[in-house]
């Protein structure tokens, strides 16, 4: 049996959020941006570590950061970083023109996370996979925020395409885990199919 969405002011952002790839070209209002921003700051995180950093770029410094980000598509080309990965290089630079066209980039660092080129330990994985859950709950609240103000999102992980080119450009040793793309929307896609509960839930008594 199918379950039936509830309908409410908390709980409707959850489902009419969509991921957004045209955005018109109004400017979004720091006040916006900053509500957005600290619904991330009030996820939990684990042990309390809050272990996010996000850097917002508009304007000239978003186009520098778009720069150094297609630099880093056009080297992985010819000198992989990723080389399992490069049938997701068209993607990444489809991916680069959405972020070209939205007025705001949210780059999301871990500050206790290390480079994904950097070896770790069995230890510092599994305090890793707890930040980055804390992280995604974070990303989530901001999009969920950005949904209940009518702004219109996208969530991106291409970013690893161009991993040293823009750590280096931002001038961190923090993990860069990906960014979320801001703007009005300027289209309103259809929902995407989700999995029935019954494929993806199980009951122990």
């Amino acid at each position: 049996m199918a379950y039936q969405e509830p309908i409410s002011e908390i709980t409707e952002p959850i489902y009419t959020r969509r991921s957004i790839r045209k955005f018109q070209k109004k400017e979004i209002k720091r006040e916006l941006i900053e509500r957005i921003v600290d619904a991330g700051r009030a996820a939990p995180s684990a042990k309390n570590r809050q272990p996010w950093k996000f850097m917002v770029y508009s304007g000239k410094a978003k186009q520098e950061l778009l720069y150094h980000m297609k630099k880093g598509i056009e080297r992985e080309k010819e000198h992989p970083s990723l080389p399992d990965s490069g049938h997701g290089i068209p993607d990444a630079e489809n991916t680069l023109r959405i972020m070209e066209s939205a007025p705001v980039i949210i780059m999301v660092l871990n500050t206790n996370g290390k480079s994904p080129f950097t070896a770790i330990n069995a230890d510092e994985r599994f305090t890793e996979i707890n930040d980055m859950l804390s992280i995604g709950a974070a990303v989530e609240n901001m999009l969920l925020q950005a949904e209940a103000l009518d702004v219109g999102t996208l969530w991106i992980g291409n970013t690893c395409f161009a991993y040293r080119e823009l750590t280096e450009y931002i001038g961190t040793e923090a993990q860069l885990t990906g960014a979320v793309a801001l703007g009005y929307k300027d289209e309103h896609p259809a929902k995407r199919p989700r999995k029935n509960l019954d494929d993806i839930v199980e009951y122990y008594n």
